[in-house]
């Protein structure tokens, strides 16, 4: 996805609504939604569904383990919580406060950098031995504090801090949820939304950070861009006007240039803005512009 699109959606959306005053119905559902997927794709048993009653209705699910439950209610507390952290520094007591407030009462360790030597499931990269931890964390914060006053790219210099945060894979378990705290926390620190790592997208996750450990980030930034340009889109077409309302692409096929069918090959490749819902392609009037204006350029 060209960035010129990126932008002009990011600058819409907080014209609309800066992220501190975005409603709270909106802030609740963003928070389930991020909280279902972080904690699906790492095996939670929780269901859409269960997440939505237990978060959004605030009721009981019934048949799940406790320690899901207890993640899931911990989680979307933590996630919450990102909008007042966002005006401090990232420090190293500030990523263990993360990782023990996600675990209190879950894992034995919340809140204490591993203790043992550790292997990444399916990866053949092998993280630092644990004493090393500590003092790699402290180079990764460094190196991430010069990079961010350099004003590297916002989401390219968050890429960077995600992918080099589960390459030391400092915490014994809980690595994948902190990381994607720490990725959002830096996101918002920087005036982007924040962006959800669905069970959908786990395959090509998984497939990005195997790449970003061999030494590149490349299409871990380009998943990181398409997820930011659905979490605007969906932020969007909640607070936006009539242009942000989305849409399945077979509205727009009688308004041309295109047919339905080469937009959803544009929305696949990323270059055009959009979010699947119920297995289809669904865009807005606004990103459809932005898109067939960079194609005229």
């Amino acid at each position: 996805m060209r960035k010129s699109i990126l932008l002009s959606l990011r600058e819409s959306l907080l014209t609309r609504a800066p992220l501190d005053d975005l409603p709270e119905r909106v802030w609740k559902q963003t928070s389930a939604l991020n909280t279902w997927g972080t904690n699906a794709i790492e095996g939670n048993t929780l269901t859409w569904h269960d997440v939505e009653r237990l978060l959004l209705e605030e009721k009981g699910v019934g048949g799940r383990p406790v320690r899901d439950i207890l993640e899931t209610i911990q989680h979307e507390m933590v996630f919450r919580d990102l909008i007042r952290r966002k005006s401090n520094p990232v420090r190293l007591v500030t990523i263990l406060e993360l990782h023990e407030a996600v675990f209190k009462g879950v894992k034995s360790d919340a809140g204490s950098w591993r203790r043992i030597n550790v292997r990444i499931s399916g990866s053949k990269h092998t993280p630092p031995r644990f004493e090393k931890v500590a003092s790699e964390m402290e180079e990764m914060l460094d190196e991430y504090e010069r990079k961010d006053t350099d004003s590297e790219d916002a989401i390219l210099l968050g890429v960077w801090l995600h992918n080099r945060f589960e390459s030391i894979h400092p915490f014994s378990d809980g690595n994948g949820r902190v990381g994607r705290l720490l990725l959002n926390l830096h996101l918002l620190k920087h005036n982007w939304p924040p962006v959800h790592i669905l069970p959908d997208d786990r395959k090509r996750y998984m497939s990005a950070m195997e790449r970003g450990n061999a030494g590149d980030i490349s299409s871990l930034n380009d998943l990181i861009e398409r997820l930011a340009a659905r979490s605007i889109l969906g932020l969007l077409d909640q607070v936006g006007t009539k242009l942000d309302e989305l849409r399945p692409l077979m509205d727009f096929e009688k308004d041309g240039p295109y047919s339905a069918q080469y937009l959803r090959l544009r929305a696949g490749h990323g270059e055009l803005p959009a979010v699947k819902q119920s297995g289809d392609w669904h865009t807005s009037i606004r990103a459809l512009r932005l898109y067939l204006k960079e194609m005229h350029h």
